[in-house]
């Protein structure tokens, strides 16, 4: 159920990141569709405007009275420049009309008939897009003039060739899509991010529920099984209950212990509790957790000297009494009692058995939960390292040259 709920959390970032995504997508569609939309019109208008320029010049330049005069227009600058025009007659009028001598495009006479044919009918300017002869399309408008009696008879057309404006265009669009698609990969990236950092604070905490859960029932497997197995010979063989009982206690107050170093160590990686740093007198420490073992004709050995530092007692407590316990299981010869020295001195706290040591390929393992190796046992030597770690401390095993796995707790010094 956990798994569940920590892999869809982790999940989560990519879908965020992927509606986010697609929201803004959806909404620089809309925005790119618009400013593309504006941009053609600003063309457009650019174009109509110069043709508007020519066909006003050039109907203010026409006089007519049954014959066009064209006089005026050949001597003016716009006969000779572009956009090119012509003056046509309407659909019942024959007088000749007159063509710009600059020519721009390349539009034959009929189709510019046809559209002064049609200013002229309506009465009103024709604007528009008409093929050359290339079958690229031209701007054109179309400006009807009256004669004296106030009659339609006449269209100015004018022409111009949109290249240049939609060039202009065709970059403003390569450029708006690009940086489109840049905005969108930032936006993608940035709520991922963000999604990220917002969620990491929810799935550390899952992270360390799996692992609490998992060091707890790994470590905890073994003495509830024994415990187990001591209340139902307890229950057999009731001759047998006074020799159990004090094994029942002792394997309760191991799971206990157990218990207490996961939860602390649990709930100061998530954050819920701080260490408690304090100047500690390390080799009285030290004394006072071998004094309160329970060595099981172990012999242990203590060399100390004045020695403070700069830790959290109960934290420094517990590892130590790790390492000590770690030694009495595992750093014996088979059928003979535990011999472990510990020596502290100089912030560091040393702890020799006489096991058969541990392999140097493997050292680095011995400190990872769950893993054993030699003189090692899972969980207790990655509660003293996580320990040492929090205190900017280190935590190093070798073997002796004469034999035994030699564990070093070193703890920063008191000012």
């Amino acid at each position: 159920m956990t798994g569940s709920a920590l892999d869809r959390l982790r999940r989560l970032p990519w879908w965020l990141a992927g509606w986010l995504t697609a929201i803004t997508a959806a909404g620089l569609i809309l925005a790119t569709w618009l400013l593309i939309g504006a941009d053609t019109r600003r063309g457009e208008a650019e174009l109509d405007a110069q043709l508007i320029r020519v066909t006003t010049a050039v109907t203010r330049l026409i006089s007519y009275d049954g014959t066009i005069v064209t006089a005026r227009i050949s001597r003016d600058e716009v006969d000779t420049g572009c956009p090119e025009f012509a003056v046509l007659p309407g659909p019942n009028e024959q007088f000749t009309g007159h063509f710009s001598r600059q020519p721009c495009v390349t539009v034959d006479a009929g189709t510019k008939s046809v559209l002064a044919a049609r200013a002229v009918a309506s009465g009103r300017e024709q604007t528009g897009y008409v093929p050359d002869s290339t079958g690229e399309l031209m701007r054109v408008r179309a400006e009807p003039f009256r004669n004296t009696d106030g009659q339609y008879v006449g269209a100015v057309v004018a022409l111009i060739d949109p290249a240049e404006v939609r060039a202009a265009h065709r970059d403003f669009v390569l450029a708006v899509l690009g940086g489109s698609v840049l905005f969108l990969a930032a936006v993608a990236a940035a709520g991922y991010l963000l999604t990220v950092r917002a969620v990491r604070p929810a799935t550390a905490a899952l992270e360390q529920q799996e692992v609490l859960l998992a060091d707890t029932a790994h470590d905890l497997r073994t003495p509830v099984a024994a415990l187990r197995a001591l209340a139902e010979t307890a229950l057999l063989q009731p001759a047998q209950r006074t020799e159990l009982l004090p094994r029942t206690v002792d394997l309760a107050r191991r799971m206990g212990s157990i218990i207490d170093g996961v939860l602390i160590r649990a709930r100061l990686a998530a954050g819920v509790e701080t260490l408690t740093i304090q100047p500690l007198w390390l080799d009285q420490l030290v004394s006072t957790v071998v004094e309160e073992t329970v060595d099981d004709g172990a012999d242990i050995t203590v060399t100390t000297a004045p020695t403070k530092v700069s830790a959290d007692a109960d934290l420094v407590r517990r590892a130590i009494d790790n390492l000590l316990d770690n030694a009495l299981r595992h750093g014996r010869v088979p059928g003979q009692p535990a011999i472990v020295h510990i020596t502290v001195a100089g912030g560091r706290v040393t702890v020799a058995d006489h096991g058969p040591g541990i392999d140097a390929a493997l050292a680095e393992e011995s400190f990872e939960r769950f893993k054993s190796s030699g003189g090692s046992s899972g969980l207790g030597l990655s509660i003293v390292r996580w320990v040492a770690q929090a205190h900017g401390g280190t935590l190093r095993v070798y073997n002796a040259v004469e034999g035994g796995a030699i564990f070093e707790l070193e703890l920063p010094a008191a000012d």
